[in-house]
């Protein structure tokens, strides 16, 4: 089995680049693709760059040229639950995006035109490796995450996003790649890191948790890794 690991940004991939026996570096579509093993796992890590379409263009190289059955996305996010805090973990139950919105047409914001499902579920298995994983400090939750190509920080956006999206996080790549796992019948998971409480004060507290939320989930992705047994995943 081959694990594809997505980050952002370097920061979000910079600690599981270091932990890798990385084999070869390919250049593709201006991305550069670590091959190699990160706790005794055939991975493919990448940096996407942000947004939706590099992170949808990321995810489909994974699949057609490194023929990927899993997809892994690690990094950052605002929180939207009121009870998460900077350098929570939230791990996608599911993801939605929420700057779709073709409501002049009758569909509610969040639908998809002509999509057979607009929210994709994180895969089961996964999911259950989270119960068994701890952080001293910091709290894990389960809940969805909801994704847009916007940088959220404004208190009454957050609020609208908590309530009519019922989101526990927002960032601006993990339902691009949930949509692309889904079409191409690959199992995924969400994994965000909390940086900042996506309000008026998103750029000091960014600035200031970056690299504490990203080491956090980091330390989720290869916790999960140690407890994937190679053959026991499928595709949904």
């Amino acid at each position: 089995m081959i694990i594809g690991i997505i980050g952002a940004m370097e920061k979000e991939i910079v600690l599981l680049k270091e932990k890798m026996i990385i084999e070869k570096t390919v250049n593709q579509s201006s991305l550069e693709f670590y091959v190699g093993k990160l706790n005794d796992k055939e991975v493919v890590l990448v940096r996407s760059g942000i947004g939706k379409v590099n992170a949808a263009m990321c995810t489909q190289i994974l699949v057609d040229i490194y023929n990927v059955e899993l997809i892994i996305n690690t990094g950052v996010a605002g929180a939207l639950h009121p009870d998460l805090n900077v350098g929570d973990i939230v791990v996608s139950t599911d993801t939605l995006q929420h700057d779709i919105d073709a409501s002049v047409f009758g569909d509610p914001r969040g639908i998809i035109p002509g999509m057979d499902k607009s929210v994709f579920l994180g895969d089961e298995k996964l999911l259950g490796f989270i119960d068994d994983i701890t952080l001293s400090d910091q709290k894990i939750l389960k809940g969805r995450i909801v994704t847009g190509d916007q940088a959220i920080g404004c208190g009454d956006t957050k609020t609208l996003l908590y309530e009519q999206f019922e989101g526990f996080c927002v960032e601006m790549e993990g339902g691009a790649i949930a949509h692309v796992c889904h079409l191409n019948n690959i199992p995924f998971l969400i994994i965000r890191a909390i940086s900042d409480k996506a309000d008026e004060e998103v750029e000091v507290n960014y600035n200031e948790f970056l690299e504490l939320a990203a080491k956090n989930s980091s330390f989720i992705v290869e916790s999960i890794l140690s407890n994937i047994e190679i053959g026991s995943m499928r595709k949904l």
